[in-house]
């Protein structure tokens, strides 16, 4: 019985990783996979179960006959350990180790104890395993994860809706994962309006979330260092001023993915105005709609993955596991062909501070970035990448043959 454990739940991503991984490394040592633990995140505070996000009886009748997974511990196993699972043994497990390593170090207190717990468990496999473990991970990723029956139904309407007011495009529509919530803003130390009032604002937000992580002897923040090296979250002007130069006008719709935003009504209000056909989570469904998911930031995360997923152009603007999963699965759903946007944003932060530059050669050298966002659509894995984004050749090869096997 392997128990795979962590704090998966974060804001905008569902760390799938940990999930997927889990099933590799069970299958691996021919073990049964106790479904996922997901412990509360002390930022997002999101009390979440696995079957809260997934859909429990798909995920596990899906893998059926590749990993045995379980609810919960058989009582003759839980007797073992006096029936509180505090006692089985947690082993400290070293990021991205390698299957030789479970095989040696992991399978033999496995075999002798007949149950271990593994936390954290978020990134403790190597990207580089055999082809077989990779499948697993493939299948896992792409096949057998999906969200629950009231996460795919709003989701569903969302999509429809968003593929409705984008009629007058063929149903095409843009989605924008922008961080620009106040956490993501304090936790970059960059600076926006520069005033006191921001900074006031800041101090307290990183104080509450990340205690003394910002306060320690030595650490020197660099706002202005931070945005020339793209590290800055962009505003929602920028993506908006990006968005135009790069060729789309006022009749795009636009989806954009986001938490709540920092000072919406001031940041907010210029990309409206450029994008008059902009939907969000709470503009997008109704209050009765999306009351079931309030307080649950990785299910309203979940809506905003499907609606992106589904679009035609995706932008991505600051990085995390949200986008890079989405990416993946986004090249996966489309044979590998689709449309993402990546924006260089050292070169964005050099535009933008140009005081000089015309309109002319702004748009010049958004539609430049443009082509290499379109360029890069399809892109093999590299051995240090992920698969989890970069799916091929790994998965999409034999993506036939894992939903045969699935018996999806």
């Amino acid at each position: 019985m392997f128990m795979p454990c962590g704090k998966v739940l974060n804001k905008k991503c569902l760390k799938q990783n940990m999930i997927c991984d889990a099933v590799a490394v069970a299958g691996l040592l021919n073990a049964t996979l106790l479904i996922p633990i997901f412990h509360l995140n002390s930022v997002w505070k999101d009390s979440s179960h696995f079957g809260n996000i997934f859909d429990e009886d798909f995920f596990i009748h899906a893998l059926r006959n590749h990993v045995n997974v379980v609810r919960e511990l058989p009582g003759d196993i839980l007797e073992r350990f006096d029936n509180n699972i505090s006692n089985i043994v947690n082993l400290r497990v070293k990021g991205w180790s390698s299957p030789a390593y479970y095989l040696q170090k992991v399978l033999p207190k496995l075999e002798q104890m007949g149950a271990v717990r593994i936390a954290p468990f978020s990134n403790r496999l190597a990207y580089a395993v055999p082809s077989k473990v990779q499948r697993l991970r493939c299948l896992a990723n792409f096949e057998t994860l999906r969200f629950s029956n009231s996460i795919r139904t709003l989701a569903d309407k969302m999509v429809e809706r968003m593929v409705k007011s984008s009629s007058h495009r063929g149903g095409k529509y843009v989605s924008v994962h922008l961080r620009f919530e106040e956490d993501m803003v304090a936790f970059s130390c960059c600076e926006y309006d520069g005033g006191k009032e921001e900074k006031h604002e800041m101090d307290i937000a990183r104080e509450r979330s990340w205690r003394g992580k910002f306060r320690k002897r030595g650490r020197v923040i660099r706002p202005g260092a931070n945005r020339v090296d793209g590290k800055c979250p962009l505003t929602p002007l920028e993506v908006g001023m990006m968005l135009r130069g790069m060729g789309f006008d006022n009749t795009t719709s636009v989806y954009v993915a986001a938490g709540k935003i920092y000072k919406a009504e001031k940041y907010m209000a210029p990309l409206k105005q450029m994008f008059p056909l902009l939907e969000m989570k709470d503009t997008l469904a109704t209050a009765e709609e999306l009351a079931p998911f309030k307080g649950h930031l990785s299910r309203l995360a979940a809506l905003d993955y499907t609606v992106c997923l589904h679009s035609e152009v995706f932008v991505t603007t600051q990085g995390g596991n949200f986008p890079h999963f989405l990416m993946g699965h986004r090249r996966y759903l489309y044979g590998g062909h689709s449309k993402t946007i990546k924006p260089d944003k050292r070169k964005l932060a050099l535009l933008f501070d140009n005081p000089n530059i015309r309109w002319e050669d702004f748009k010049r050298q958004m539609q430049d970035m443009l082509r290499h966002s379109d360029q890069k659509g399809v892109e093999l894995k590299k051995p240090s990448a992920s698969l989890y984004t970069f799916p091929m050749p790994d998965c999409m090869c034999k993506e036939a043959d894992a939903r045969n096997e699935s018996g999806n």
